[in-house]
């Protein structure tokens, strides 16, 4: 190898490796809103806060957070609807699962319904709102995104079997294998210092679901709810529950993607009349 193939060389590893790192601060700028939850989580497991219960605490820092992140512009009023939405349809979801007795929640709290704290949502919300961040830094595009008519009534399908399942068989792995079908050409395109990238989609579904379950895993030992099987004492939680949050990613994804491309239509349709 000649001096300027070796010089060609560094200067690629140079670049790829400030590419990574540039790629690890956006996506550590995005999960600001997930870190500030984990945080808090741990913060009032240490430190036993005056006046209120744990649970209270939790939700009125995460309605702090939630406000300094709009009034700061951080997040914009159109992400905060979707965070909302995402809280209200991740707090059914744990009310019902709760009521089946999937995980509980121990600790006492006065905002509380049917047993599961009202902080619970933000949760979810969470990750919508590391979605939209992360769609917005990395100027995220959609490449061959399936018509409206297909998409949407399979992220419905993957949502009501979350509570279909307890009462009927559970088609997860049905739907997981629609899903490849559905976005087997699907890419994201994302972008890095002005060059972009792109990934399948469904890899990318995975990824962050499999990192969602490590942030399960730190959520649970600092308490933030308890499966039956850490009624004792905390232990790592199933594998398997892998499969789940990658099928709540999709859709998450779905929701984020479909409520992005119906704004972007108007906008589009108003440069091509122009």
């Amino acid at each position: 190898m000649n001096i300027n193939a070796r010089k060609s060389r560094k200067a690629q590893i140079i670049r790829s490796v400030s590419q990574l790192i540039h790629f690890g601060w956006e996506q550590a700028l995005s999960c600001l809103f997930p870190v500030v939850v984990f945080a808090s989580l741990a913060f009032t497991q240490i430190v036993e806060l005056p006046l209120l219960a744990r649970y209270d605490w939790l939700l009125i820092l995460f309605l702090v957070m939630q406000w300094w992140m709009v009034r700061s512009g951080l997040e914009t009023r159109d992400e905060l609807k979707v965070i909302t939405l995402f809280h209200l349809i991740g707090l059914a979801l744990e009310i019902f699962k709760v009521h089946m007795g999937s995980w509980s929640y121990p600790e006492p709290g006065l905002f509380k319904i049917f047993g599961v704290p009202l902080y619970s949502g933000f949760m979810y919300a969470s990750v919508a709102s590391y979605l939209c961040q992360a769609w917005r830094r990395l100027n995220v595009e959609l490449i061959q995104w399936p018509p409206f008519l297909i998409a949407i009534p399979l992220g419905a399908a993957i949502y009501l079997n979350f509570f279909t399942h307890h009462y009927w068989i559970d088609i997860r792995w049905w739907l997981s294998a629609l899903v490849v079908i559905v976005f087997w050409r699907t890419w994201v395109a994302y972008e890095i210092s002005g060059v972009r990238y792109r990934m399948p989609l469904a890899l990318s579904f995975i990824l962050i679901g499999f990192f969602i379950w490590l942030a399960e895993n730190i959520a649970t030992f600092f308490g933030a709810w308890q499966y039956p099987n850490q009624t004792e004492s905390w232990s790592l939680v199933s594998l398997g529950k892998v499969s789940s949050w990658i099928l709540l990613v999709i859709v998450s994804f779905m929701i984020v993607a479909t409520l992005k491309l119906i704004k972007e239509k108007p906008s589009r349709s108003g440069e091509r009349s122009t």
